[in-house]
Formats: structure tokens, sequence, C-alpha cells
């Protein structure tokens, strides 16, 4: 009973517009109320305690230094390599949106990121190119899903926080699907780009003077997630230091080789950290009071016994995870839905014998996926709001990448080497 009022206060809270951090912290209140069996004053303790913990200073470090990257020009270095590399295919833009994504993966960390930036970057290229709105739409918001897999993810951070795996071999799993979800849609958007006649973004293939030019010109942006790699398989550096690292890395990348990092950008860069990371540490406060209040409830007991109830098959438990996070996906952020739903489903998981790192690749993925979905899913209206396109548009155009994205699930859940085969080369 308890946790039905709980989750129907949650559901009316989002319903009528209270930021999901809020929400989160406001469903609690039955067992403020009726229960009294957490006083007030642990459920501040639990706020405070929350943010105790030394996985989560990767993620300040990380934002950091995705924000310093973005103000070096090393974007712009990425979108010109990128260009070449993909360029001369069918929906040269669309392609080179795919790549970036990839490229990406290594500074942003963050699907919303990404995709509001190429929004505000290659949109107006796309558009002016003659591509369908709701198509330019489709392809940046299924393209960032790429960076949510490829480290530094924020995403895996928070998934190895709450559930006490590995970050480090979180990070080198993600690297495999990240490259094969880029393929997946690449193909995708070019069977689409020759069905809907959008020409290529260059006339001919580039030379090898040129790729080895823009290459020269971005290699330090393209050792970023080298160096995360190199330190985490030969144990450098932990995940937080590794954050610390690419600060410094941004800044002396910035200040010495491009020579473009002025105060006034640096500013730039931490202001824009600051909000980043004051709305990721709210969720991660309020998301821990409730999963405080739902422990005590015993709701992970529940639902797991709900859900063996219903099937004991490894696959089919997998299957009701998936669903369970496609569906909150479609009305939570990203990281309220790793800290609030990941922690119930993955005993389930792991007592069917699945391997938390590779259910971590998948499961980032799918909340990721529910981003891009209705009635509620942040990334579709991320980039829809940018780029002016309706939701209903949006969803028409999508429905090749959604087709897709569920090769790739599948591919993903069937075959655990691909999210494994490196991290277990790490031990």
């Amino acid at each position: 009973m308890m946790l039905i009022a709980i989750a129907i206060l949650f559901a009316v809270f989002l319903i009528v517009g209270t930021p999901v951090a809020f929400a989160l912290m406001l469903a609690s209140i039955p067992v403020f109320v009726w229960t009294g069996t957490m006083p007030t004053t642990v459920a501040i303790q639990k706020m405070v305690t929350a943010l105790e913990n030394f996985p989560l200073l990767a993620v300040p470090f990380f934002i950091l230094a995705g924000n310093l990257m973005n103000v070096t020009g090393i974007t712009d270095r990425l979108v010109r390599f990128s260009r070449l590399l993909t360029g001369w295919m069918a929906g040269g833009l669309a392609q080179v949106s795919i790549v970036l994504s990839l490229l990406m993966g290594g500074i942003s960390g963050s699907a919303v990121a990404d995709a509001s930036m190429e929004a505000r970057l290659l949109g107006p290229s796309m558009r002016a190119q003659g591509y369908s709105p709701a198509f330019i739409a489709a392809v940046l918001a299924f393209g960032s899903v790429i960076t949510a897999t490829i480290p530094p993810a924020i995403g895996l951070i928070l998934f190895g926080f709450i559930n006490e795996v590995s970050i480090g071999k979180l990070f080198v799993a993600g690297i495999l699907p990240g490259i094969l979800l880029t393929a997946i849609l690449m193909l995708t958007t070019m069977l689409v780009a020759k069905r809907r006649g959008y020409a290529p973004d260059l006339p001919q293939l580039p030379t090898a003077r040129e790729l080895g030019a823009s290459f020269l010109e971005s290699i330090w942006a393209l050792f970023f997630p080298v160096f995360l790699i190199v330190g985490f398989r030969f144990g450098f550096f932990t995940a937080t230091e590794a954050g610390v690292f690419l600060v410094f890395y941004a800044l002396l990348i910035g200040r010495f080789v491009y020579r473009e990092v002025t105060f006034a950008r640096v500013i730039e860069a931490f202001r824009e950290t600051m909000g980043d990371l004051g709305m990721v540490m709210l969720l991660i406060m309020m998301a821990a009071v409730l999963g405080y209040a739902m422990t005590i409830e015993r709701a992970p007991q529940q639902i797991t016994a709900f859900m063996t109830s219903v099937t004991d098959s490894p696959v089919g438990l997998l299957i009701i995870v998936c669903v369970i996070l496609i569906v909150s996906g479609m009305f939570l952020e990203g990281a309220a839905n790793i800290l609030l739903i990941t922690p119930i489903v993955m005993p389930v998981l792991t007592h069917a014998g699945w391997d938390p790192v590779h259910m971590g690749i998948l499961i980032v993925s799918l909340i990721n996926f529910g981003g891009l979905t209705p009635p509620v899913g942040v990334i579709m209206f991320t980039v829809c709001g940018i780029l002016d396109v309706k939701a209903a548009a949006f969803t028409r155009a999508a429905l090749p990448f959604f087709l897709a994205m569920l090769v790739f699930f599948v591919l993903i859940a069937a075959v655990p080497e691909i999210s494994t085969a490196l991290p277990g080369a790490t031990r």
C-alpha cells in the first residue's frame, strides 16, 4: 500500500510539472507522515551522506573537463575531421553528426549535452541543405546515445557508484558497444538518406593529405579517450584521478597548443559546470531520500519477489527489466532513472547470473533510449525544442532509428562479449 502511495504521488508531481528532483523528495512524504519510520533528521542525513562518496568526485571533474574542451576549439576541429571522414557518404552531414557523437563521447559524457550542442552546431547547416527538420532531430537525438556509452559517460559513473560496480571497467566496456552503435546508426542513416535523396556534403572522397592534416589538427582531442583507456588498463589512475588529469589536460592543450583559452572562456566553462553539477547533485540527494524510504518499505524485495513470480528465466527477467527501464526513461531524466531504478533491478539481474558490467552498459543505453521516446523523453524534447520540431513528426521520422536501436539492444543482450571482452582483458 505504501509503495502504491509513493508511486501515485511521484506520478502526480511529474504530471503537474514539478521538477524531477523535488518530485523525488516529495514522493517520500507518506513514509514521514504515515509510518514515522523515517524522521526528518534521517532524511537530511541521507541527503548529506549521499554526497560523501569518493566515486562521486569523478562527476564534477569530468563535467568540467568536457566544458573546458568545448571552449578550446576542440569541438570545431572534431567537426572538420568528422566531415572529411564521412561527408562524402549519402546524407553527408547526418553521417558527420553520428561520427561526431562517437568522438565527442570522450568529451561531453552526456547524451543531452551532445544532442543540444550538435542541434545548434549542425542543425542550421543540415536544414540549409534540404534535410527534413524531423529527420535532423531524429539523427541528432539517436546519435547522442553513442555519447552515453563512450567513456567518460556520466551515466556510467553514476551507475558504478550506486551499484558498486567498477567505474574503470564500465568505461572500458563501453568502447565496443559505442563503436557498434555508431556503425548501426550510420548504416540506417545511409539507407534513409538514399531513399530521401539527401546528397553527400562533400563532392568526392578526401585526399590522404587532407585527412592527415585534419587528423593532426584534431590529434589532441582524439587522444583524450585514449589516455583514459590506457590509464585504466595499466592502473595509472582511478576514475576520479582521471577526471582531475583531464581537467589539467584540457587547460594545458587549450593554453599552450591551440592557444584559444582565455580567462573569460575558463570562467564560462566553470559557470556551465556549476549549473550542470547542481542539477546532478540535487538529483542524487533527493533520490537518496526516496531510495532509503523505499528500502524501509522493502520495495526491492517486493519487486524482486513479483518479478521472480512471473518468471525465473534469466532471459525473461532481463526482458522485464528492459521494458521497465524503457518505460521509466519516457518520464525520468537519465541520472534520476539510474539513481532510482537501477538499485532495485540490479540485484534481480545479478542473482539471475547476469554480469554487472555487461548489465551496466545495457541498462545505461536503455535508459538513454527512453529519453528518445514520448511522452516526456528529455533528449527528444531538447532537440525538438532547439529545432522547432513537433514530437509527432519526430516520432514518425525516427521509426527506422527505433528499429536500429532494437537491433543494437538485442546484440548487446545476446552477445555479452561485446561488453565484457575488453574489461576482461584488464583484470
